[in-house]
């Protein structure tokens, strides 16, 4: 057979059936606010543990949303709970309190 020089990518679609949503429900439920952030960044980088470590919030939010929980606890743990990020949020997600519920989420497992 001849070679042309392509191959056939994985396949990168998000089966949100297979994702455990568990943890978004949780803090949805708890925090209201959550449900508003758009991922803009800002968050990540006012993030006084981003800056010593490779914590990101942002990351670690659409991880959550997309029910990729598998690095959660370890990710959460990063956080100091400054406050930085939650006065930076341009739609006022209060992300201090999403932090508190994604740690009392992932405790409950």
């Amino acid at each position: 057979m001849i070679d042309f020089g392509y191959s056939l990518s994985n396949d990168r679609q998000i089966d949100y059936d297979k994702n455990d949503l568990k943890i978004a429900r949780f803090v949805n439920k708890c925090e209201t606010t959550f449900k508003i952030c758009i991922a803009c960044g800002t968050c990540t980088a006012t993030c006084s543990a981003g800056q010593f470590t490779d914590f990101n919030f942002r990351k670690l939010m659409i991880m959550i949303k997309r029910g990729e929980n598998q690095n959660v606890k370890e990710e959460i743990s990063k956080c100091m709970l400054c406050g930085k990020c939650t006065l930076a949020c341009p739609r006022n997600v209060n992300t201090r309190n999403v932090i508190i519920n994604i740690k009392k989420a992932v405790n409950l497992k």
